[in-house]
C-alpha cells in the first residue's frame, strides 16, 4: 500500500486540530482521576458541601451570561439582493468596440478592442444607456438616473423578500467612490422610501472596489450601538456613466473596459429571526502609506484636462502586496492549528536555516468552502487563484460573475454569493470568504457563516435567467 503525501497532511490535520479531545482532554481526566483517588469519597464530598452558593451561581451563570451576550451582540445578514439591470441597458463586447471606435481615436480604438476581447466579459453585462449614445452622456442628471435606477431596484427587491417596512430601519450606510451628489446616495434613499427622522445615515466615497467591506463594518458597529434586534440597510454601487473615459491615456482607458452597472442592498440585524448569515470577522488592510500604493489607482486629469482613473501597471503587484498582509492578519483567526503549525515551521526554518526556503502557504480551502474574490479584472483574480492555490471551482463564482455582470465594484461581491446560492452549493454551517480589493490601496477582508441555505423564493434576480447557462469556458468565449 503506498501512502501518498496528502493522506500524510490529512493525518497530521486531524492529530493537530484535535489534539485537545485526543491527547489534553485524557490527560485531564487521569489527572482528576488520581486527585479523586488520593482525597477519597469524603473529602471530596466535604469539599463541595463547603462551596458557597454565591461561587456555584458564578460558576455556572457567568459563563453563560457572558456566552449570551456575546450571541447577541454579534451582526447577522438577514437578506441580501442584487440588482440586475434593465435589458436596454445591455452591452455587447461588439457594441461596446463598436462605440469606442467612434469616441476615440485610433490607437485608442484599438487598445480598447484588445482590453475588451481580453477582459473575461462576456455579452450580457450592463451601462447606463448615456453610454451608448455616440459621444456618451455624461452629465450629473444622467448620474442620478443611474443612482436611481440600480439602488431602487435593489432595495426594492429585498424589501419585497423580507417584507420589512421601511420605517423598521434604523441604519443606513451607502457606499459610492465616483459619484458623490449633493444630496448624498443615503439622501437619496431616505427620501424615496421615506425612512424615520432619526435614522442613523453615513454615506462612504472615494474607497474604491473594497468599501463594500467596509461600509459592512460600519453598519456593524452602529448595530452594537443600537438597541436589541436593530435592522440595518446596506446599499454598495459604483456608475459607470461618470467615469467614462475618452482621452488619449490608455491607463485611463481601463476602467471602462471593466467597469459595469451594478448594485446590491444588505439587510443586517444582531436579531436571530430569519437570519441568513452570521458575520464573524472582518479585517481590513490599508497599504497608503506607500506611494507606489496610493497611486495604483488615481483619479487624476490628462494632459489637456480630461477627467479619469489612472490605473497603474503594477496594480496586480501591489494587490499582491496587499493580499498577503490581510491573510496573514485574517489567517490568524479562521485557520485551524495543523495550517498555523505548518506555517511557523516553515517560518522558523527559513530564519534558522536557510533564507531561500519558501513560506508555507496556508491552504484557505480548510477554514472556508465559498470564496468571493472582487472580480476586478482577469489579471486579479489569476493572481488570487495562484497565491492562495485554489481551484477552479473555489474561483468560479468570481470568473462568472465577471463574464456575467462584469467589474460592478463594491457590489461585486453580493454578485458572487448570489451565484454560490443560485447553483445551490450553499449548506447550513459554511464559512464564506469575501475579499475586496479598492484604491488606496486597500485589501478588506469578511467572513460569513451560512445559517440556513437558501430556499427557493430567495434564489430570483440577478441570475434567474442565466444560471443554467453557468459555468462557461472563459477561454473558449473570450
Amino acid at each position: 500500500m503506498v501512502i501518498s503525501p496528502s493522506h500524510l497532511k490529512h493525518s497530521f490535520e486531524i492529530i493537530v486540530n484535535n489534539f485537545l479531545l485526543l491527547v489534553a482532554t485524557p490527560a485531564m481526566a487521569l489527572v482528576l482521576l488520581r486527585k479523586a483517588a488520593q482525597l477519597g469519597p469524603d473529602e471530596i464530598l466535604s469539599g463541595l458541601h463547603g462551596l458557597r452558593q454565591v461561587h456555584v451561581l458564578l460558576a455556572v451563570f457567568l459563563p453563560f451570561a457572558l456566552a449570551t451576550l456575546y450571541l447577541m451582540s454579534r451582526s447577522r445578514s438577514v437578506y441580501y439582493s442584487c440588482c440586475r439591470p434593465n435589458s436596454n441597458c445591455r452591452v455587447s463586447i461588439g457594441s461596446a468596440t463598436e462605440n469606442a471606435r467612434f469616441s476615440l481615436d485610433d490607437g485608442g480604438h484599438q487598445f480598447m478592442a484588445r482590453m475588451l476581447k481580453r477582459s473575461g466579459l462576456g455579452d450580457q453585462t450592463y451601462v447606463h444607456p448615456s453610454l451608448h449614445y455616440i459621444p456618451p452622456g455624461c452629465t450629473l442628471s444622467e448620474g442620478r438616473d443611474e443612482a436611481e435606477q440600480v439602488i431602487f431596484a435593489a432595495v426594492d427587491d429585498l424589501l419585497a423578500k423580507t417584507g420589512i417596512r421601511p420605517e423598521a430601519i434604523d441604519i443606513l450606510v451607502t457606499n459610492c467612490t465616483a459619484f458623490n451628489p449633493t444630496p448624498s446616495l443615503a439622501d437619496i434613499v431616505v427620501n424615496r422610501y421615506k425612512l424615520r427622522a432619526d435614522i442613523r445615515s453615513v454615506h462612504i466615497s472615494g474607497m474604491g472596489c473594497s468599501a463594500g467591506v467596509i461600509s459592512l463594518e460600519v453598519a456593524r458597529n452602529l448595530l452594537q450601538a443600537a438597541p436589541r434586534a436593530a435592522r440595518a440597510l446596506m446599499v454598495s454601487t459604483e456608475f459607470t456613466s461618470l467615469i467614462n473615459y475618452t482621452g488619449k491615456n490608455r491607463a485611463m482607458l481601463l476602467p471602462a473596459a471593466l467597469f459595469r452597472m451594478g448594485a446590491a442592498a444588505v439587510l443586517l440585524s444582531t436579531s436571530r429571526s430569519r437570519s441568513r448569515f452570521r458575520l464573524q470577522h472582518i479585517v481590513r488592510t490599508v497599504t497608503a502609506a506607500q506611494d507606489r500604493a496610493y497611486r495604483c489607482a488615481y483619479q487624476e486629469e490628462d494632459d489637456v484636462g480630461g477627467m479619469g482613473i489612472n490605473l497603474s501597471k503594477e496594480l496586480v503587484a501591489v494587490a499582491g502586496d496587499a493580499l498577503q498582509a490581510n491573510i496573514v492578519a485574517i489567517g490568524s483567526v479562521v485557520l485551524p492549528p495543523s495550517e498555523k503549525l505548518l506555517f511557523a515551521l516553515s517560518f522558523v526554518a527559513r530564519k534558522v536555516f536557510n533564507k531561500k526556503i519558501k513560506l508555507y502557504v496556508p491552504d484557505f480551502r480548510t477554514a472556508f468552502q465559498h470564496f468571493c474574490i472582487h472580480c476586478g479584472g482577469r489579471a486579479v483574480i489569476d493572481a488570487v487563484q495562484t497565491s492562495l492555490r485554489l481551484s477552479a471551482e473555489n474561483i468560479e463564482p468570481s470568473r462568472m460573475t465577471l463574464h456575467r455582470f462584469g467589474n460592478t465594484s463594491s457590489s461585486s461581491l453580493w454578485y458572487e454569493l448570489a451565484y454560490i446560492e443560485a447553483k445551490r452549493r450553499m449548506r447550513k454551517g459554511d464559512r464564506v470568504w469575501m475579499v475586496g480589493f479598492g484604491s488606496g490601496f486597500k485589501c478588506n477582508s469578511a467572513v460569513w457563516q451560512c445559517i440556513t441555505s437558501a430556499s427557493n423564493t430567495d434564489i430570483g434576480t440577478p441570475w434567474a435567467d442565466s444560471i443554467h447557462m453557468y459555468p462557461l469556458n472563459i477561454s473558449e468565449v473570450s
